[in-house]
């Protein structure tokens, strides 16, 4: 077993390496910590409780859990001891959960099928995933991502169930998806525990700011780890006995299994059990260092995080900010569009955010001022102020992430407006409307367009019903705005990939691009075999191993091209049209 993941590793790290070379131009190196480079050191772990649960967050790369480096060796489904005592206290048989198949979200619900992993080995899916760096430059690849690895699947020959649920959350907390990672983990029974299991469980239930339900696991989790040693002591206070935390807290604090601001919170946490009898203040002065376990118990508790804090972690805590209720809707207002632009936060939740702080009494006039214009851009009494409204919301924007952000904010917005009323913006008004997937609302603007423009470009690279080809002199002279060399070959590898052009224009357009749509390596051969085996949870990951960059100019279009014709051939057409789409809009 270990000989075969160890295969499966080095297989992850060809794949990786040959997803740099599709483009030696690249600006940045797709190449993350894992993959044939060394990975820096990580960053000392602070004195608190258990190294599983409070690794610093570092601000250069992903938040990093010591999870072994291989994978823990499956096993059945463990029998707990004195199985005939404990027998009366269990689920009944019906009502336990297989670990055969696992995921929340199932094809009733939008799911991928079951099988969409289909045979691929699950070392070398675990390899992918656990060498993943994330956040992705793409909205629409990192909600594919998010798809797949939400979707109630068949768990891969040769791996225990939970094993594989929590890589996928692991994955998923690393992207900022909090609430999808716990709802992975909540998909096992706790009596299926294994540590790796247990060691990912913790993150996400921090990331989400819910100690409660660290309970059912911290019993059975072990007395040496520090982590679970404290969780046993908040939940003592989180029971039905009173003051029942006391003499736990009070155990740690001598053995010094917790001390300073980590003791501290998890005394709060303690405080808010019943009839506890403990007040405690938190002084976050001589915090240098955020980290999940501090995240986690001051956002359950209601104790505000400072911004500076914020600043030593990295972009997935964005995400967690951004989906915590706990937190006042004005703190989240700005992890929420940074969100929004991540592909964490959907349009409509967004809108929904600054319609209650529109309604809110106490809403910071700058935020009031967003959620005016907002409310401007859907019901001005005219044209002229709604697409004034629509302006100031754009042009506020100071970063890429923002104005994209705006786009995504303004979306629904945007469709409201006429072709004939606002030409001179169409250009992010169409924009706008694919940031949230709306497809068919944008094709309205087909025809009141300039032709070699951004809208028209984006309009041709969304269309649904596309069923005609266009010729090469089609994408010579589309221009945009923005660096038109770079977005004229993203165009061309868009329209490729989809289809849109035939085999000799697209020989002819790579050559005269320079776009090496023709180059093979391990990545493009384990790209091909997982759309040859109808894979399509399998293509995606690999698509997603290809945007390993910080921003969309790091993407080759060469991997562009591969990436929209894979997703496209396993039945993924709609996210491979606003992938490819997405990419002239960022750019």
């Amino acid at each position: 077993m270990r000989a075969r993941l160890l295969a499966a590793v080095a297989v992850a790290a060809s794949l990786a390496a040959a997803a740099v070379a599709q483009n030696q131009q690249a600006p940045e190196s797709l190449l993350p910590p894992g993959f044939g480079d060394p990975a820096p050191p990580p960053p000392p772990a602070a004195t608190t409780p258990g190294g599983a649960t409070v690794q610093p967050l570092p601000d250069s790369r992903p938040l990093e859990l010591p999870l072994p480096e291989t994978s823990p060796t499956p096993s059945p489904t463990p029998t707990p001891p004195s199985a005939a005592e404990l027998a009366r206290y269990e689920m009944p048989l019906f009502a336990r959960r297989s670990l055969a198949l696992i995921g929340p979200i199932g094809t009733a619900e939008g799911g991928l099928p079951a099988d969409a992993f289909g045979t691929a080995d699950g070392g070398f899916l675990e390899a992918l995933m656990r060498r993943l760096s994330a956040p992705l430059p793409s909205r629409w690849m990192s909600i594919a991502l998010r798809h797949a690895l939400v979707s109630r699947v068949d768990t891969p020959a040769g791996l225990n169930g939970a094993d594989f649920a929590a890589e996928r959350a692991w994955l998923l907390l690393r992207m900022g998806e909090s609430v999808a990672a716990r709802s992975v983990i909540q998909g096992v029974d706790t009596g299926n525990a294994t540590p790796k299991y247990r060691q990912v469980a913790m993150q996400a239930l921090l990331a989400t700011a819910d100690p409660a339900g660290l309970c059912p696991l911290a019993d059975a989790a072990g007395n040496s780890e520090r982590g679970w040693i404290m969780a046993r002591a908040m939940c003592g206070s989180l029971g039905a006995a009173e003051g029942g935390s006391r003499a736990l807290i009070a155990d740690a604090r001598r053995r010094r299994i917790a001390s300073g601001i980590d003791l501290q919170l998890a005394q709060k946490v303690a405080g808010a059990g019943l009839n506890s009898r403990q007040a405690i203040t938190i002084e976050w002065d001589p915090v240098t260092q955020l980290t999940a376990w501090r995240f986690g118990l001051a956002t359950a508790t209601g104790v505000a995080v400072p911004d500076t804090l914020y600043a030593t972690v990295g972009p997935q805590v964005t995400g967690w900010r951004a989906l915590a209720p706990a937190i006042p809707l004005a703190d989240r207002a700005a992890p929420a569009e940074a969100a929004a632009a991540m592909g964490i936060i959907s349009n409509a939740a967004l809108v929904d955010l600054f319609s209650a702080l529109d309604a809110a009494d106490e809403t910071p006039a700058a935020l009031g001022a967003i959620a005016s214009d907002l409310r401007s851009a859907y019901v001005g009494a005219d044209v002229a102020t709604r697409l004034g409204a629509l302006r100031q919301l754009w042009d506020a924007g100071s970063t890429p992430q923002a104005r994209y952000a705006r786009l995504v904010l303004t979306a629904r917005a945007a469709a409201r407006v006429r072709p004939s009323d606002a030409r001179a913006d169409a250009d992010r008004i169409v924009a706008a409307m694919l940031s949230a997937g709306l497809d068919r609302s944008a094709q309205r603007w087909r025809g009141q367009v300039d032709e070699g423009g951004d809208a028209w470009a984006l309009l041709e690279l969304s269309d649904p019903d596309a069923r005609m080809r266009l010729g090469y002199n089609a994408v010579s002279s589309y221009s945009g705005t923005g660096d038109a060399t770079l977005k004229r070959r993203m165009f061309f590898a868009g329209l490729a990939g989809l289809g849109r052009l035939s085999a000799q224009e697209i020989e002819s357009g790579a050559e005269s691009l320079d776009v090496r749509i023709g180059t093979t390596n391990a990545w493009t051969r384990a790209l091909d075999r997982a759309v040859q085996g109808g894979q399509p949870a399998t293509v995606i990951l690999l698509a997603a191993v290809a945007m390993q960059t910080g921003d969309w100019r790091g993407v080759p279009p060469a991997a562009l091209y591969r990436i929209v014709a894979a997703l496209r051939a396993v039945g993924l057409g709609g996210e491979a049209r606003m992938i490819a789409a997405e990419a002239i809009a960022r750019l």
